[in-house]
């Protein structure tokens, strides 16, 4: 388990997976308690590449970015959690139990929520949803696999 200091800023994000724009979901992690949870956030601009076509006179971030940015979220957990070596990253390995509530659009600021539900062998199962106002925007049941790269 790795020491971090909170909140962890999207620079510091970046040392931790290896996303980066305009692919990087994860704006800041605000809690952290390792082996457990995360509660992260992800501010929603207008700016966002993918509004531009989704969609025209009604910007909806699509479901499988909000996903991610969950399952980004799940990783970072991981990782600050889980004994990794240099060379190993998480992947995103299955969804189950998606339900999509309420659309999110720019302005908004999703914050992510992640929960271990059981951890084995590098395969780790979490409890995800997305918030925005307070209410859910989306929530699942997401698996992500260590794998080394090396």
């Amino acid at each position: 388990m790795k020491s971090v200091v909170l909140p962890i800023e999207a620079k510091d994000i970046e040392k931790i997976i290896p996303h980066r724009n305009p692919f990087l979901l994860v704006d800041k992690v605000l809690e952290l308690e390792p082996l457990k949870r995360i509660k992260a956030l992800k501010n929603v601009s207008m700016n966002e590449p993918y509004f531009k076509g989704h969609f025209p006179g009604y910007p909806v971030m699509p479901g499988v970015l909000i996903i991610e940015s969950l399952a980004q979220a799940a990783a970072i957990l991981a990782t600050l959690s889980f004994e990794t070596k240099e060379d190993e990253l998480y992947f995103f390995a299955s969804i189950s139990n998606a339900r999509f509530k309420k659309p999110v659009h720019p302005g908004g600021t999703l914050i992510l929520e992640a929960s271990i539900l059981n951890q084995k062998r590098g395969i780790g199962k979490f409890a995800v949803r997305a918030l925005v106002d307070g209410e859910v925007a989306t929530e699942a049941e997401i698996t992500c696999a260590r794998k080394s790269i090396g």
